[in-house]
């Protein structure tokens, strides 16, 4: 399998929207973990965040699906922009804000005993999207293609999902997430309990996936940011000052021409 027998099936979308914050600040009951983060993550773009463990980039993360707001006793200030309209505003249904911003997380997490085809149809169902059987067996095609995963599993789709490796795995979220045609996916750490076979096979599929999507993803690890983003932020965070970035802008900038010392020290790895 070549890139480019994956690439001739991915068809763009006409329109494709970035994302932005305003201000965000959030709590965990009295406890203050992010102070007034404004970032935009550019349309089509991939955004790396960056930073040691405890900074709040996973918070940030799933701020902007409106997952933060799941936990007991989490709060939140300030905007989530995406086509210029706020994710957070009165009336705007989570599940609606979050059919439109995917998130894959760090673990694989697909249902194990369900086969490969159903598990990527789920996502339509999670999402309350009918449609028929062919439709259907189109979209399931269509997402394993764009996830980088169709060649592999295309003679086993009744197999159960959980028989896959863990990067086949990872792949199949994806691919759930893509069925429903989100602007923007969201990736926490995806790659770390992945082996670096499994590892390059999800950053092949990031690559493919940018100008489709816009990406925002969390890694720890600086080669991989490197590797698959345009623009980065570097958050930090300490045990009396909530996370907040340092610094932000083009990767290349971030990583060879860093404005704070701090940044420069973070991602020659002396401290985190």
């Amino acid at each position: 399998m070549t890139d480019a027998d994956l690439v001739e099936t991915v068809e763009l979308p006409l329109t494709v929207h970035g994302l932005e914050t305003r201000g965000v600040s959030a709590w965990f009951g009295e406890r203050k973990v992010l102070d007034r983060v404004s970032l935009v993550m550019p349309a089509g773009e991939v955004t790396a965040l960056i930073g040691p463990s405890g900074c709040g980039k996973s918070t940030y993360l799933r701020i902007l699906n409106r997952m933060h707001e799941m936990v007991r006793g989490a709060g939140l200030a300030g905007q989530v922009l995406l086509a210029g309209e706020d994710v957070y505003a009165p009336g705007r249904l989570p599940a609606k804000v979050r059919r439109r911003i995917g998130m894959v997380f760090q673990r694989p997490n697909p249902f194990p005993a369900m086969s490969v085809y159903d598990n990527v149809a789920a996502g339509l169902k999670l999402a309350g999207i009918k449609v028929g059987k062919a439709e259907r067996d189109d979209l399931v095609e269509t997402s394993l293609q764009q996830a980088g995963l169709w060649a592999e599993v295309r003679d086993r789709l009744r197999s159960p999902g959980g028989a896959l490796s863990g990067g086949q795995q990872q792949r199949l979220c994806i691919a759930r997430s893509l069925a429903v045609s989100p602007d923007v996916l969201l990736m926490d750490e995806p790659c770390s309990a992945l082996d670096p076979t499994s590892t390059r096979r999800v950053e092949e599929t990031i690559e493919l996936l940018r100008g489709r999507l816009t990406i925002v993803i969390v890694t720890h690890n600086m080669q991989q940011a490197q590797r698959v983003s345009q623009s980065c932020a570097f958050f930090l965070a300490s045990h009396d000052t909530p996370g907040r970035i340092v610094e932000h802008g083009s990767t290349e900038d971030l990583f060879e021409r860093p404005r704070d010392q701090r940044t420069a020290d973070y991602v020659a790895g002396r401290f985190g």
